[in-house]
């Protein structure tokens, strides 16, 4: 009821500010008296994946908190993990204003933010005063003026310098918004990525004395064969886990409504039906090889029961909480 109160109002805004205005509220209230408004007590739920033992398999996809400002928020709220991200090296604005949009009728959001964010050496500052006690997943991209022939000197930047903060460290290379980064999602690109990636974990592995797992988040606009092929890559590289999925370029569920012809990523329920079919063909071909993490379009514990049925290990949810609010976790917790 209290969500239902506060989205009223916060729907009432323009996209990005009313995120902007939640995060700063987060930020002020997390750690004090004032969190019992979104504080939840959840059941453990663990499981045990990449390695790692997590609480519960219900996490933050990356993207809300970019800068990794609210972490002790959303953890309060009953994640089992929180990803946090999509962070560069280097600061930068993203793309022009608007950038996100509602698809309410939908429960969908459509953004083409362009990894707007305050730089990697921010975002580790912000973890290090974090007092959350889950798994943290890093989420780090590449700058959108570094050429993509150099874009995985981007990623290795990032590695080395979240290395020793993150739980696991997700890859995105399936954002629709930043010029070419899907291409590095294919053949060669995409193998040498991996390859450079696995070469700089090893190296920091010893350097700290910790293994954190990579995990490569993928879109949901692949073909089967594509799949197939990311798959043999995936395993090939012993890349520890794999999410799926990113944001999507197809419009025809939404079909004229409101801003459904912005440029962007879509993003809600528009997509779960896609993504869990990605889920499920990742699982057709890795099996047990290694984890999948599930996530687009889940509101609901049947939309998350759904996607570990198709093979997802963990799942995370981003716009259904936009919509549905620190309820949506309580109820998949409870239930899954």
């Amino acid at each position: 009821m209290l969500y239902r109160l506060a989205r009223t109002g916060f729907f009432q805004l323009d996209a990005e500010r009313a995120h902007d205005l939640a995060i700063q509220n987060f930020k002020r209230f997390q750690g004090t008296p004032a969190d019992l408004f979104y504080r939840q007590h959840l059941p453990e739920r663990p499981v045990e994946c990449m390695g790692l033992k997590f609480k519960n398999p219900v996490g933050l996809a990356a993207g809300l908190d970019k800068n990794a400002e609210c972490i002790d928020a959303f953890g309060a709220m009953g994640f089992g993990f929180i990803e946090v991200g999509t962070v560069t090296p280097k600061a930068q604005p993203g793309n022009d204003k608007p950038r996100l949009f509602r698809l309410t009728q939908a429960e969908g959001l459509i953004n083409r933010m362009g990894f707007n964010n305050a730089g990697v050496d921010n975002l580790v500052a912000n973890v290090q005063k974090a007092s959350y006690d889950g798994i943290l997943g890093i989420n780090i991209g590449k700058n959108k003026d570094t050429p993509l022939e150099k874009g995985s000197d981007d990623y290795l930047i990032c590695m080395e310098k979240t290395y020793q903060h993150a739980g696991y460290i997700a890859v995105n290379i399936s954002s629709p918004n930043t010029p070419g980064l899907r291409t590095l999602q294919y053949g060669e690109a995409l193998d040498q990525l991996l390859s450079d990636l696995k070469l700089k974990q090893s190296e920091l592995e010893k350097k700290h004395g910790k293994y954190v797992p990579i995990a490569l988040k993928i879109a949901p606009d692949l073909s089967d064969e594509e799949i197939i092929q990311i798959c043999d890559s995936l395993v090939r590289h012993n890349i520890d886990g794999v999410i799926a999925t990113n944001t999507t370029l197809d419009r025809s569920i939404v079909k004229g409504m409101k801003y459904a012809d912005e440029a962007g990523g879509l993003s809600g329920r528009p997509v779960q039906q896609r993504s869990t079919e990605v889920v499920r063909s990742l699982h057709a071909e890795l099996g047990d090889k290694l984890p999948i993490i599930g996530v687009g379009g889940i509101d609901s514990f049947v939309s998350a029961k759904e996607k570990m049925m198709a093979g997802a290990k963990l799942v995370q949810v981003y716009s259904g909480f936009i919509y549905k609010g620190p309820g949506l976790v309580r109820d998949i917790v409870k239930n899954i």
